[in-house]
Formats: structure tokens, sequence, C-alpha cells
């Protein structure tokens, strides 16, 4: 299970409008090999999701959709958004990372 924050369901919403997606519109999570800590997050809109390939997570009236192999990295994981005075941005609560860079945006597990 994956789980978004209001705030990151909002500002979701606001960029697939803002993008002019349909609705129906996924957020593909992913794991990617990278980062300083071994493994960073990357976030794509998905439009055409293959359920055969991937798992469909719903929460909040925002999909997300994740390839099977992610899934094992990010099992539990939530989705935040904050804006502050340093910036703006995704924010990811791993249960499974051991370790996660100062940045945020890798992690080790």
């Amino acid at each position: 299970m994956i789980k978004v924050s209001d705030s990151a369901a909002k500002r979701i919403k606001e960029l697939i409008n803002e993008e002019g997606l349909n609705e129906g519109t996924a957020l593909r999570v992913k794991i990617k090999r990278g980062g300083c800590s071994g493994f960073s997050y990357k976030l794509d809109f998905e439009k055409n999701v293959d359920d055969t390939k991937d798992k469909i997570f719903s929460d909040k009236d925002v999909n997300l959709v994740v390839d099977s192999e992610s899934l094992l990295y990010i099992v539990g994981l939530t989705l935040d958004f904050e804006g502050g005075l340093n910036g703006a941005g995704f924010v990811f609560a791993n249960p499974n990372a051991t370790k996660t860079c100062g940045c945020g945006s890798s992690f080790a597990v």
C-alpha cells in the first residue's frame, strides 16, 4: 500500500490540471539506482497503465502506479508535499529505507 498526504494529493491534482491531463491520469512512482544513498525516486505522469505489469493504488482520489520491482522497495511509503522558504517539493516517508541522504531524494535499504 502507498499512501498520499492531503497536501500531496492537492499538489498532484494541481499538476494534472496544469499539464492539461485528464482526471484518470496516474502518478508513476519508480525506483531507480542512483543518488548518494543507492536508490532514488522518480515521479512521472502515466496515461496508459498496464495492470498486468503494474500495481495500481488509489488514495484521496489520486491514482498511483508502481512497477513490481519498485514496489519491493516502497511498500508502506507515504508521499507528502511540503512547501516553505527553502522551496517546495514531494517528500518520501519510506519505512523500508535504512538510510536517506540529506536532500531526501535518495535512500538505501
